[in-house]
């Protein structure tokens, strides 16, 4: 059954989430069962009243399964109404049904195999245990069943445990699939509340950015030329601009925060996520976004292993460590992502004075391996490759390629 849940933010024009209730039809079928199997009980009793050597006993008994079973119709709509006593109470009724059988019908009818006095309007209490709680509530109600049918019966016979047997397996099965469909509920209520506000997060991104972000980034052109205070105020707006635009491309928060150099910080009592998890690569190169570099990306999402995700964006930190070390704090840069159908390419420019040739060689001949080991071993660890291009006067480019499905920087992102 599906209810729909309405917020104050419906009101806004927000989507609707519909959460689905995928055991509510269990319940129906269960209070559906409860009676049938009742008139069942008693039909069979007033077709074979004769055969009772203690009448009176039956007919009390099935007084009280009549009305119990009509009174509490209520309480087997649902989980919530559902209760622990309910259920102790129901299950009671149906074992001192068993019990009372001996009682009321004959020693050589109970022998030759004839139903108790619940028959199998007992099943329904092992139901209802499977329904609410689950597998271990039904193996706990069948086996009492089962305890009290040996017991009534006085000997293990052949049809008794058949009964049994049928009882105990469908009560685990149902059980079971009811903690699969309750799963199956609860991942499906977070996928519509993520799908409706990632809907709402790409909503507000285009309003703010028709709006705040180009205002902001006029602001800090018009300062810059004018210089003096307008620059500072120009220079506050870029700032704000990034914060903004940071947290406008950030939609929802990841598992993990990611600190600049790919180091995922994770909150008390949460354990490591999988290497081989995909995770947005934007969400990794956000921080390093400041007033001075650029970052420039999709408007979908960039799907990578963790793992590979982690070290490209390392690898980038590592790119723009060396530009501000070579070139300045105040350099411009800018990185650029492109998700391409077999790869991911992450490009990062700066505008300084470039590399004079053969100087990579020679400080890896030194023992100063920044290009050498944070960048292109990075990428090679991933099967990607690092290609970095220098003009002397202007400026350095570094192309990142990352193949998709590497799977081989798992170990190393691991471990760090």
């Amino acid at each position: 059954m599906a209810v729909r849940e309405k917020t104050g933010r419906e009101k806004a024009g927000r989507p609707t989430i519909m959460r689905m209730s995928v055991e509510q039809p269990l319940w129906r079928a269960l209070a559906g069962y409860r009676v049938l199997t009742m008139l069942y009980a008693v039909g069979f009793f007033a077709t074979a009243y004769d055969g009772f050597q203690r009448v009176w006993v039956a007919v009390a008994y099935y007084v009280v399964l009549v009305v119990w079973t009509l009174a509490t119709l209520p309480w087997v709509a649902n989980a919530a109404s559902c209760t622990k006593r309910f259920l102790a109470a129901d299950l009671t009724i149906a074992l001192t049904g068993i019990l009372l059988t001996p009682l009321a019908d004959t020693h050589e009818r109970i022998q030759s195999g004839g139903p108790t006095l619940p028959s199998i309007w007992t099943a329904g209490s092992v139901l209802a245990f499977a329904i609410k709680g689950g597998w271990r509530w039904a193996a706990l109600a069948s086996t009492l069943v089962a305890v009290v049918n040996l017991v009534e019966r006085g000997t293990p016979a052949r049809d008794t445990i058949h009964n049994v047997i049928l009882v105990w397996v469908a009560s685990i099965a149902i059980g079971y699939v009811v903690e699969v469909a309750r799963a199956s509920e609860r991942i499906l209520a977070r996928a519509l509340e993520i799908e409706a506000a990632t809907r709402e997060r790409e909503r507000l991104a285009r309003d703010i950015h028709d709006s705040v972000l180009q205002v902001l980034a006029m602001v800090q052109r018009r300062g810059a030329v004018l210089g003096g205070e307008a620059g500072e105020l120009g220079r506050m707006a870029g700032e704000q601009e990034v914060a903004l635009r940071a947290l406008v491309s950030g939609g929802l928060a990841p598992e993990s925060r990611e600190s600049p150099y790919g180091e995922a910080v994770h909150a008390a009592g949460e354990s490591e996520p999988d290497a081989s998890d995909p995770v947005d690569l934007r969400t990794l190169l956000v921080p390093y976004a400041t007033s001075t570099i650029t970052l420039s990306e999709p408007g979908a999402p960039v799907p990578l292993a963790r793992a590979a995700a982690k070290e490209l964006a390392a690898a980038v930190g590592a790119a723009l460590d060396n530009v501000r070390k070579h070139v300045g704090e105040d350099a411009r840069a800018w990185i650029l992502v492109e998700d391409e159908p077999t790869s991911v390419v992450v490009t990062v420019r700066d505008d300084g004075p470039g590399i004079p040739e053969g100087r990579l060689a020679q400080a890896e001949g030194e023992g100063r391996l920044g290009v050498a080991q944070s960048i292109r071993g990075r990428l090679r660890d991933l099967g990607g490759d690092a290609e970095l291009i220098s003009v002397p006067g202007q400026g350095t480019e570094v192309e990142l390629t990352v193949p998709k499905n590497t799977r081989s920087a798992r170990g190393k992102a691991e471990r760090r």
